[in-house]
Formats: C-alpha cells, sequence, structure tokens
C-alpha cells in the first residue's frame, strides 16, 4: 500500500551562490563611491549568474519516477526487510541527483545514493538496494525520497520530495512457549469428542427426525420404536477445538501507554501482553485450535486496529488465521480511557459462554481491580481451563484481582515486564499449578454466573 505520490519543489542559492550575491553588493558599492561604470556592469552581471540559475533550478524540473518495494512488506518485530527502489526519470536533467531516503525516526537515518546509479536496467531505471532493520512493531510509512540538485556551476540547489510512500508493516514476534498440561485438553474439548459424536455407540447414538430424502440406512429403529415415529441417526463431523483469548485494551489497564498509531506508544506493560498474546495464538494454533480474539467490551480485539488486514473477522484457524492475527496486533494500542468499558461487559460474558466447553480461555490483563476482577471471575465455568495473566508494573498491585480470579476457579498469576513469558506460561499450565482455593470445576458454584 502507497500514499499519494508527490512532487514538491524548492529551490535555494547554495554558500558558492550567496557568495555570487555578496561579492555584487560589493562591487554595486564600489561602482556608486568610485563612480566607475564597469563596476556596475561587473555587479549586475555578479546578481544575474545566482539569479537565473535559481530560477532555471524552477522552471527546469525532471518528472521521476520513483517504485519501491519491501520483500517482505509484513516483517517480525527483530527481523530486517530488504527494500528495493527503482527511479527513473524524464525530461532534461543535467549532472546527478543526490537521494535520500526518509525514514521515521524509530526505524533510523535513510540511505543516501546518487541518481542516475550504477545499476541501471534495459528500462533505463537506476535501482538500488539496501537492509532496513525493524526492531518494533508498529504501522511505519517509508518514503518520500529527499532529492537535491545543483546546477553545473554549483550556484543553485533544488529540494524535491518525490514519489509515493510505502507501508511496511512490522508484527510483534512470539516467543516460544513450553508444550504443558494444555495440550492434553485437545481431545476433551474438540476433535476427539467430535469424532466420538460422529461415530456413536447405541447407547450415546444422537438422533433426529426423519426429513425426506435421508438415506434409509441412516434409520436407527430402536429409537423409532420408543418415540413412534421414524427417527435417523445425526451424524456429527469432526471439527476443530476453539480456543479464546481475551486481550485487554481498556486505556486505565495501561495508562502509561499511548494511543494507537502515535509515537510515544511505548508501554513495557502493554508490549509484554502484545507479545503474550501473539504467542499463545501461536502456540494454541500449533496445536490444532482455531482462535477468537475479544476485548473487556465483548468486540473483536482487531476491530478497531489500523494494521488489521481484515478486522472483521471472528475466527482465526490455521497458518493464514495466526498471520492476519500478527498483522493485526502490529499497530493496535490501548483505547482512550474515557472510551470503552472500566472493567468486563456482559457481553463479554455472554459471547464466552456461547462458546461453552469448546475450548481453553486465555486472559492477557492489564492492571486490574478486584471488583473488576470479580466481573470476570464466573466464566471459568465455560472452559476446562481458564488461564488468566495480569501484567502489572510493580509486582504486587493486582494480587487483589489474581486472588479473586483464583478464588472462581481461574489460573492465574501476575507478571511485570521484566518477567520470562515462557516460565509464566509453563506455571499456569502446570498441572500441580497452585489455585489457592482449590479449583472449582464447571458446574460448581464458582463457575456459575451471578444474577445480581
Amino acid at each position: 500500500m502507497e500514499r499519494l505520490p508527490r512532487t514538491d519543489w524548492r529551490g535555494a542559492l547554495t554558500p558558492r551562490g550567496w557568495g555570487f550575491v555578496a561579492a555584487a553588493a560589493v562591487a554595486l558599492m564600489a561602482a556608486q563611491v568610485m563612480g566607475r561604470r564597469d563596476l556596475l556592469h561587473l555587479a549586475v552581471f555578479l546578481a544575474l549568474v545566482p539569479a537565473g540559475a535559481l530560477v532555471a533550478s524552477l522552471l527546469v524540473r525532471p518528472s521521476v519516477t520513483v517504485l519501491r518495494r519491501p520483500r517482505p512488506e509484513v516483517v517480525e518485530a527483530g527481523q530486517s526487510t530488504e527494500v528495493a527502489l527503482s527511479l527513473r526519470h524524464s525530461g532534461l536533467l543535467s549532472g546527478r541527483m543526490a537521494m535520500t531516503e526518509q525514514l521515521p525516526a524509530s526505524l533510523g537515518t535513510g540511505p543516501t545514493f546518487v541518481y542516475p546509479g550504477a545499476s541501471i536496467g534495459r528500462d533505463g531505471a537506476s535501482n538500488y538496494r539496501y537492509e532496513l532493520g525493524c526492531p518494533r512493531r508498529g504501522l511505519y510509512w517509508i518514503g518520500p525520497v529527499e532529492a537535491r540538485h545543483s546546477d553545473p556551476f554549483g550556484l543553485a540547489e533544488r529540494r524535491s520530495r518525490i514519489g509515493a510512500s510505502t507501508r511496511l508493516t512490522v508484527t510483534p514476534a512470539p516467543v516460544a512457549l513450553p508444550a504443558a498440561a494444555l495440550a492434553g485438553l485437545r481431545g476433551a474439548e474438540g476433535i476427539i469428542a467430535a469424532r466420538i459424536q460422529s461415530v456413536p455407540s447405541e447407547d450415546d447414538v444422537m438422533t433426529r427426525e426423519y426429513r425426506h430424502g435421508d438415506p434409509m440406512r441412516r434409520v436407527h429403529w430402536a429409537a423409532t420404536a420408543r418415540h413412534g415415529e421414524l427417527m435417523v441417526r445425526q451424524e456429527e463431523s469432526a471439527v476443530s477445538p476453539e480456543a479464546t483469548i481475551v486481550m485487554d485494551l481498556r486505556g486505565s489497564a495501561f495508562p502509561d501507554a499511548g494511543q494507537e498509531d502515535s509515537e510515544d506508544r511505548e508501554s513495557p506493560a502493554f508490549e509484554w501482553a502484545v507479545t503474550a498474546v501473539v504467542s499463545v495464538a501461536a502456540h494454541l494454533s500449533e496445536l490444532g485450535y482455531s482462535l477468537r480474539l475479544l476485548e473487556p467490551g465483548g468486540g473483536l480485539a482487531l476491530a478497531r486496529s489500523s494494521s488489521a488486514p481484515e478486522p472483521d473477522t471472528a475466527e482465526y484457524t490455521g497458518r493464514d488465521g495466526l498471520a492476519l492475527i500478527a498483522e493485526g496486533l502490529a499497530a493496535i494500542g490501548p483505547a482512550e480511557q474515557a472510551a470503552g468499558p472500566a472493567g468486563f461487559s456482559d457481553r463479554l460474558l455472554d459471547r464466552l459462554e456461547g462458546h461453552r466447553h469448546r475450548g481453553p480461555i486465555v486472559a492477557v490483563l492489564g492492571r486490574t481491580t478486584t471488583e473488576q476482577a470479580r466481573e470476570l471471575a464466573s466464566a471459568s465455568g465455560f472452559a476446562e481451563r481458564a488461564l488468566a495473566v495480569v501484567v502489572v508494573p510493580r509486582a504486587g498491585s493486582s494480587r487483589g484481582a489474581v486472588d479473586a480470579l483464583r478464588d472462581a476457579g481461574w489460573r492465574a498469576a501476575e507478571a511485570t515486564p521484566r518477567a520470562s513469558l515462557p516460565r509464566v506460561w509453563a506455571a499456569l499450565t502446570a498441572e500441580d499449578a497452585p489455585l489457592d482455593r482449590g479449583e472449582r470445576r464447571p458446574g460448581t458454584a464458582g463457575g456459575e454466573r451471578s444474577s445480581a
């Protein structure tokens, strides 16, 4: 994706040109004092030469076309991308032009090169390549190219910004997470259970009323005798298990973070949370889970991300789905503190309950109060495993929230930006992970939503 191209030309005198102007002023003063006409002619000549060079630099504007191709256009943070530049011009061009690629400050200083270059293709274009390091996630615009060209005598210089800006997406880099007990839930909550239903026993068979067009081989005679009407076996195909990730985007949860697309967006706690989300998504995707990403208000977490290629997607599956998640997380940021819910909405709980027992729930939260944690606590009854990480700048600042989640059956832990994500994940998914008050399974009091 590129922004609209533009060519802005600006002309200025070089130090040599200003020297001519100064000499013209001195000659003019001398002509007046001494009354010599030849000095007057010299002053006029010295003034007209840089003026003519400046006018010529503004009037003679070669049309330069810039084609830029980052390869790849989407890159993980910490990696580099190769940027290929192709430039060509039409019109009069005398001498060479010094070119500088314009880059965002966070990506460093752009390379400088001379046009026409040493590598010229058959189409007359000069080709250049350079490596661009991408240390941080984000949505960046590369370009335009700033060109500087002076006349043959070096008296005037014109500056221009040519070509379009090209979009570069830097996604957060996932961290490898250790295999743990969570992998054992894959069959219990998804694929294996569905396959058992697709080839049921006589005791567990699922039946429905006969419909016109159903093959007679699917008629279940025992159920037909019990119901007094023709019944057929209902076969269910194997489905992929589902996992839901709740990503905290509340502004109050990360008060030190800037807003989306802000240059001052850096927040250690929020960046740790983003890395945790993409790492958990990659881990669960490898286990065969389809993924849902929700935010505390119950909406889609990536719906308002400017880098999300498909912001309205509700479910992500396989490598393509994981790539969409990573790209959507590139430019995501917390909502403004005045916008969105302060806690966790009923809409979120309704959506979690709608996918009851289809897979684990993983919540990556920011600063959370005990009352806010209790709003989310009942969701532990909607999955065999409910895991929560509360990311805070200082250890102990959300201890009450962690305890409230544990009391309701969550496997919860507090983490600071300096914590090791693989260690936190291993502690959460360990079979003997402490739950303080005892683990409550779905159906117990800790797993039901309050009617209050």
